[in-house]
């Protein structure tokens, strides 16, 4: 225990005094985690509470409470089955596995919808296996949208340029979202003959993903 964690000692008759200096210490180093319900001041930095309301425990920072950031608020999505467009130059919207191990973020219905439980800045790394059984230029477009809206300047694009071609493309972006808020992930490829391709596990190699989306919140 340090010097700054030992409780004072009496000294001599002088109660007052140590009781004073007893009371400051339990001041300086009590826990200031209480329960929050409203109306309380945040004039001074640093005093740390808990928000009944929203569940989370925020602290005081410049005037306002700001919310400290527990772990939660995380997925990861793949896709394991080839996906191919019925028709060229036409915008689909990626429909991903059911997720394990998420964590307030979940698939919404329809399924294409990734719901958000809190609002928050997320980070999402998107990633697609693509191929194409043409020798022609195939170009593949990706772009997301919240609730239902594109995203200004969010879409990213790729060619392949031979019969049998398969690279990976992907992008990471951060979004800020409100709680109830949902993200689909849309695609447009100008030829039937480009895919999204899942590969199945071949001992020693593991299976490849048609398309991953990796979510996690960084900020309340």
């Amino acid at each position: 225990m340090t010097q700054q964690q030992r409780p004072p000692e009496p000294r001599g008759e002088d109660w007052k005094t140590w009781g004073r200096r007893m009371m400051q210490f339990m001041s300086q180093t009590r826990s200031a985690l209480v329960q929050q319900t409203g109306g309380e001041n945040a004039a001074d930095d640093g005093t740390v509470m808990w928000d009944r309301g929203g569940k989370y425990p925020v602290v005081s920072e410049g005037g306002e409470w700001r919310q400290i950031v527990l772990e939660g608020g995380h997925a990861n999505f793949i896709i394991t089955a080839d996906v191919t467009p019925s028709q060229a130059n036409t915008a689909y919207k990626l429909t991903y596995d059911a997720p394990s191990g998420n964590s307030k973020i979940t698939r919404g219905s329809p399924t294409t919808r990734i719901v958000f439980e809190e609002a928050g800045e997320y980070i999402l790394s998107f990633s697609a296996q693509i191929s194409s059984t043409s020798a022609s230029t195939v170009h593949f477009y990706f772009w997301p949208s919240i609730n239902g809206t594109a995203v200004a300047n969010g879409a990213m694009t790729t060619a392949l340029h031979r019969n049998n071609a398969t690279i990976v493309t992907s992008r990471t972006q951060i979004f800020t979202l409100s709680a109830g808020d949902y993200v689909e992930v849309n695609y447009l490829i100008d030829n039937t003959s480009g895919f999204l391709n899942y590969t199945a596990a071949s001992s020693p190699k593991p299976a490849l993903p048609a398309s991953t989306l990796s979510i996690t919140r960084t900020h309340a």
